[in-house]
């Protein structure tokens, strides 16, 4: 899937002080002449700062890690999480739409996502709130058909309650993630064989709930090491 930067263009990019700190904390992580593998944190900061990676959050990345920026542009092109268009300022839906998803009805959610959001994917609705795309595979087949928003997953969907979603984020309201038929994890939905009882559990893939919970479960070493990673790009 071809992906290009938007024809639209800030002037110039500069991070923040307290994230120009953190990237440069990230760089000391690896050892002397391996500053470049910091470029997936440094890019995803550069992109929770501004909402997008533009062209030149690439070109100040590239120049603290002693890259090319078309190295740095190759990364960011290749991974669906750096969204290199400006997208909803309350939701980005990311479809997946590869073999599992497709054959479970991945089709059906982009219906619905061109009938209530934009006819086209990358164009911002709802006032610049939510915008949609579709994507590679996002890694669970089990759960298919699936979507991303943010940082959670929601999974096991059918027409109706993607279409639920949907309408939630345009009203303003915060639509619970995970699996939308209550499965765990990715045991089977019928016919279970090795084990006895069915769990169900309607928050399991937030991220957000997960980290919130540890936090007030566990001691304050663990509390220190929790939020520091709520703090980090990829949670």
């Amino acid at each position: 899937m071809l992906r290009r930067l938007d024809k639209k263009q800030p002037l110039n990019f500069k991070f923040s002080a307290k994230n120009l700190a953190w990237a440069k904390k990230q760089i000391l992580n690896y050892p002397k002449g391996r500053k470049q593998s910091a470029v997936i944190p440094l890019l995803f900061r550069a992109q929770e700062q501004e909402g997008w990676v533009s062209k030149p959050a690439i070109e100040v990345v590239a120049k603290m890690l002693d890259m090319a920026p078309v190295r740095v542009f190759e990364v960011a092109s290749f991974y669906f999480m750096f969204h290199l268009s400006p997208v909803g300022s309350a939701a980005h839906i990311q479809v997946c739409g590869t073999t599992p998803c497709m054959l479970r009805g991945s089709d059906g959610l982009i219906r619905q996502c061109k009938d209530k959001i934009s006819k086209r994917p990358m164009e911002i609705a709802h006032d610049g709130k939510i915008s949609w795309e579709e994507v590679e595979c996002l890694g669970a087949c089990s759960n298919a058909p699936l979507v991303q928003i943010g940082s959670d997953y929601y999974e096991d969907l059918d027409e109706e309650s993607f279409a639920k979603i949907v309408t939630d984020l345009i009203s303003g309201r915060k639509p619970v993630p995970g699996s939308q038929t209550k499965r765990f994890s990715s045991e089977p939905i019928e016919n279970l064989t090795t084990l006895g009882t069915k769990v169900e559990e309607a928050q399991n893939a937030s991220v957000e709930l997960f980290i919130d919970s540890s936090i007030k479960e566990k001691g304050s070493k663990t509390k220190r090491s929790l939020v520091s990673k709520k703090d980090a790009p990829n949670a």
